[in-house]
């Protein structure tokens, strides 16, 4: 049996390659505003799953934007359930600027090549032979494990989570937590020394709407009351502002943890850390820079039809992120940048989230780790952006980020988030069936 089982496992880390290129080769680009398509991944996961013996339910929001949700019995009938979510819509990919076809899910030089390759399907191909593995092995969960597959993570969760959480929550009676992207891959830091960041907080997304008025005229009769010139304003007020360091208890045991796993391990390429809380964690301090304040981005402008009129409105876009605790701050601050002259909103706005560091889940995770890279340091770990979590947990449940990925050192993780040339090693993929099975069995 034993033998048996090792072999299954074996075929899983090769359905996980395989899934991992027949999904990229799938495109489900989503290029916001509601245009996407991700039936055909949904279609393929579907699959997978019923001949795994389970019972998928594909629901489309809008025609074409497909969710897929499945449950797997778990051992333990009185135990908790455990969601398990990841989306199948990915960023566009301009084949200009890539050395291989994003969409080809090549398999070449020991990696995945292909849009999604990290972002997620790579995780979502993982999770699907896990499933399959369990089938042929007879395997089960301690607990009820719920597997949801999303569309439209990549822009609002509308057609995703958002509407599965809002119209379908009864799928997901009885999941206490949830598990999805990010977390769980390999950070080098020191010599020898392999930190993997296990994600229990993000930020809030607080997008902004700025808008401007004032009074139009000629071009060539310039009056105080500018509208674009108040909108410019504005947003140079928000740019060069210096949010205040506010460290989370994520953070803060963060960099606790990063702090003892380095002590006495000095980092050659470590320089001036520039904020105090960052100090002595070397090149480790990437880890949590992003999360020790809130955030505000001027990301777009919109003023004016012609070169010598003067508007009587500006438009500009800030892609603002808010720590948990934090909201009535960042309010604060954006009403005294703007001034009396710039009126704002949210355009769009979903809460920050901080999960417990000391629930066994995440002690499984750990354990998950170890198994596939002995002496690894798992650390809390606060994303800096967001996730699907933020719609499933007004569904009450604590969420987490566990995408285990065994990491070669020089491998660039967060340049591969929405970056050209997207690809995933066939080994981290391989050690991720491992790991994931081990964890999604124990959790």
């Amino acid at each position: 049996m034993a033998d048996a089982s090792a072999e299954s496992l074996q075929l899983a880390q090769r359905e996980a390659v395989r899934f991992t290129a027949e999904l990229i080769a799938l495109d489900t680009t989503n290029r916001g505003g509601g245009d996407a398509c991700e039936r055909p991944a949904a279609e393929f996961v579907a699959a997978q799953l019923s001949e795994a013996g389970l019972s998928p339910v594909l629901l489309e929001s809008a025609p074409g934007r497909a969710n897929v949700v499945a449950r797997m019995t778990g051992a333990d009938p009185a135990a908790p359930g455990l969601l398990s979510h990841g989306h199948l819509d990915v960023v566009p990919a301009d084949p200009a600027d890539w050395s291989v076809p994003p969409f080809g899910g090549e398999i070449r030089d020991g990696s995945v090549w292909g849009r999604g390759a990290i972002d997620m399907k790579n995780a979502v191909a993982v999770t699907l032979a896990v499933a399959r593995h369990w089938a042929r092995t007879g395997q089960r969960p301690q607990r009820d494990v719920v597997l949801a597959f999303t569309a439209d993570e990549e822009d609002t969760a509308e057609f995703g989570a958002r509407f599965l959480a809002e119209q379908h929550a009864e799928l997901f009676e009885g999941c206490t937590e949830a598990v999805g992207e990010s977390g769980g891959f390999t950070f080098h830091a020191a010599q020898g020394l392999h930190i993997y960041p296990i994600a229990s907080g993000e930020r809030g997304t607080a997008w902004l709407k700025l808008t401007a008025h004032g009074r139009a005229g000629h071009g060539s009769k310039p009056a105080p009351a500018n509208a674009v010139a108040r909108l410019a304003a504005a947003i140079t007020r928000i740019s060069e502002y210096q949010w205040p360091v506010r460290l989370i208890p994520t953070v803060s045991a963060a960099i606790a943890a990063i702090r003892l796993a380095t002590a006495g391990q000095p980092d050659a390429d470590s320089g001036p850390a520039g904020d105090d809380a960052l100090a002595g964690l070397g090149s480790a301090a990437v880890l949590v820079k992003g999360t020790i304040r809130n955030s505000a981005a001027p990301t777009m402008l919109r003023a004016g039809y012609k070169i010598n009129v003067i508007p009587a409105e500006a438009v500009g876009y800030v892609d603002g992120r808010v720590l948990p605790g934090y909201e009535d701050e960042f309010v604060a601050v954006i009403d005294e940048l703007t001034g009396p002259d710039v009126d704002w909103d949210f355009y769009h706005r979903e809460r920050p989230l901080e999960a417990p560091l000391d629930a066994p889940v995440v002690a499984a995770m750990r354990t998950a780790i170890a198994l596939v890279d002995p002496g690894a340091v798992c650390v809390p770990y606060c994303m800096s952006g967001g996730t699907d979590a933020k719609q499933f947990s007004r569904l009450g449940m604590n969420c987490y980020g566990f995408t285990p990925l065994v990491l070669p050192a020089g491998y660039d993780y967060y340049a591969n988030f929405h970056g050209t040339d997207e690809h995933v090693p066939v080994a981290a993929l391989e050690a991720a069936v491992t790991a994931t099975d081990h964890f999604l069995r124990a959790a």
